[in-house]
């Protein structure tokens, strides 16, 4: 399925290929940092920033886009979209940042263009709540955190 997405590129991200799929089977598209050419983010272990990508969209009435990690940067440096997945609806029209985290033991440089996050566009489903006095019962019931694999609940 494909739903076309409007974009405007700020000033700070001309230059700049817009976000692509890596492969055909891709789910997300790669934001890229949209900082000055020789300037540098760095994010100190423990501390977060938040990374412009010069993008703005416009997606249509029924979908959002999440803003999601990449694996390998998580993996290879512990850096990591700090509200992950970050979700960007369908009426805001201001730049796409990427608030991201160090979990990491060294500092991270963020330099132009490095691909920093994956953009994911999905539908979006409208929920109609029904307050009531009772709810049906189901097998698990109450159980939280962990009650179907035999860890605590919570209480």
């Amino acid at each position: 399925m494909s739903v076309e997405i409007r974009v405007k590129r700020l000033p700070h991200g001309q230059g700049l290929p817009l976000p692509q799929y890596q492969t055909d089977d891709s789910a997300g598209l790669d934001l890229l940092a949209a900082i000055p050419e020789n300037a540098t983010i760095v994010i100190e272990p423990r501390a977060r920033e938040l990374v412009p990508t010069g993008l703005v969209i416009e997606l249509p009435p029924g979908f959002e886009a999440q803003v999601r990690p990449r694996s390998g940067l998580a993996l290879k440096s512990g850096v990591t979209v700090l509200n992950a997945p970050g979700t960007i609806d369908a009426d805001y029209r201001g730049e796409v940042g990427v608030i991201m985290i160090n979990h990491g033991a060294e500092p991270f440089e963020i330099t132009r263009g490095l691909r920093i996050a994956q953009l994911v566009i999905a539908p979006v489903s409208r929920a109609i709540l029904l307050e009531t006095a009772a709810l049906g019962d189901t097998v698990r019931g109450t159980g939280g955190f962990g009650s179907t694999g035999g860890a605590g609940r919570l209480k």
